[in-house]
């Protein structure tokens, strides 16, 4: 990893969106599919699940550790000034629908930081900042509306039966494995079920898409560098014969060990170099690496429970526009989630016992 600055960076401004005239249909279309998967889940246990990421293999305390002495283009929002931030971290897969981990699908990583200062945007909670992340650099898709055709997709196969998604997975996997071997992947595959079997804990976490970095633009990325953890990176886990085997490798880990990421930020050095508006484009790090603004530490701890789970998968949601203003959201494709996460978040807390509410300390995670 390098920490040098691009040579030239993007200043942001508001002209860099493109809006298209149909955005607010597609943006319905987006919601109305989540909301589907989340009604056909919903009728068939009676609990309200997330639309994505579902499953979740891990709930963590953590903390996130803001570095001194950041030159200029790295010291803005959030990062600003040097600090330290209880934050909670929730592990997950991406599908709507509670899976044997056998069907092995990208996962993802939550990050809530708490007790954040500044200026928010409207509809975000009082005092968070959160960040999506999955475990690859590229979005599966290139704009809003291939997004919501592929989406559509995904929802129709919500329900049906497990054993075929367990064929199908091992399928995707071998041909993701041909791929990789010559030098390439297939997103599309991965999501469908062809990620290859390895310990969660040994992925790095990308945003994918790009979101206001202060006077800049940037995209972000979690690190794994503790030993511990890097031991991990490719490490192959056996999960075929373990509902949850990816839970129960995380909760193995953290009854001994801690783990330590880094947070990056990926500088935009020009929109024609590395576009918003292409969801599916990978900027070059040659051109701009990513360097470290932060520190995210998670002691040993039990990382879940049955009570865990209820408050963090129950009771919290973690939605791009949670943030500063200064971190605001760029692209179609976050533009059309702002609409759908609040929907599906709203579906959650109407219907189920605990509803969603924003924790304002660590507390609201129990130890046992």
């Amino acid at each position: 990893m390098s920490n040098t600055l691009p040579a030239r960076l993007q200043a942001y401004h508001d002209d860099l969106e493109v809006i298209e005239p149909d955005e607010p249909e597609t943006a319905r279309g987006l919601a109305e599919t989540m909301l589907s998967i989340a009604y056909k889940t919903y009728g068939d246990s009676g609990h309200a699940i997330r639309s994505v990421h579902a499953k979740s293999h891990g709930v963590l305390k953590a903390e996130f550790e803001i570095l001194d002495n950041l030159p200029e283009p790295l010291a803005q929002g959030l990062f600003a000034q040097p600090g330290r931030h209880d934050a909670i971290i929730r592990l997950s897969s991406t599908p709507g629908d509670i899976l044997h981990d056998s069907v092995s699908t990208p996962r993802g990583m939550a990050l809530k930081i708490l007790n954040v200062e500044g200026d928010r945007l409207e509809g975000a909670d009082a005092s968070s900042q959160d960040f999506v992340m999955v475990n690859g650099k590229q979005f599966n898709a290139s704009s809003a509306k291939a997004f919501l055709k592929n989406l559509k997709l995904l929802a129709a196969t919500t329900d049906h039966a497990e054993g075929l998604k367990k064929l199908a997975s091992k399928a995707f996997r071998g041909i993701e494995t041909v791929l990789e071997i010559f030098g390439g992947e297939s997103a599309t595959l991965k999501s469908m079920g062809g990620h290859p079997e390895t310990h969660i804990l040994g992925e790095s976490f990308f945003g994918q898409l790009p979101i206001r970095y202060g006077n800049y633009v940037a995209k972000i990325g979690v690190f794994p560098v503790s030993p511990e953890l890097t031991a991990l990176t490719d490490a192959p886990l056996d999960i075929n014969h373990d509902h949850d085997g990816l839970r129960h490798a995380v909760s193995d880990y953290f009854a001994q060990h801690p783990a330590i990421w880094e947070f990056r930020i990926q500088l935009c050095s020009s929109d024609a170099e590395m576009p918003v508006e292409d969801a599916a484009a990978i900027w070059d790090e040659e051109i701009s690496p990513f360097i470290t603004v932060a520190r995210l530490t998670a002691a040993s701890q039990q990382s879940w429970s049955e009570d865990r789970a209820k408050a963090v998968d129950d009771g919290m949601g973690f939605r791009p526009w949670n943030a500063l203003a200064a971190h605001r959201p760029l692209s179609s494709i976050m533009r059309m989630r702002k609409l759908a996460y609040k929907q599906t978040q709203d579906f959650r807390s109407q219907r189920n016992v605990i509803p969603v509410t924003e924790p304002t300390g660590l507390n609201a995670i129990p130890d046992h």
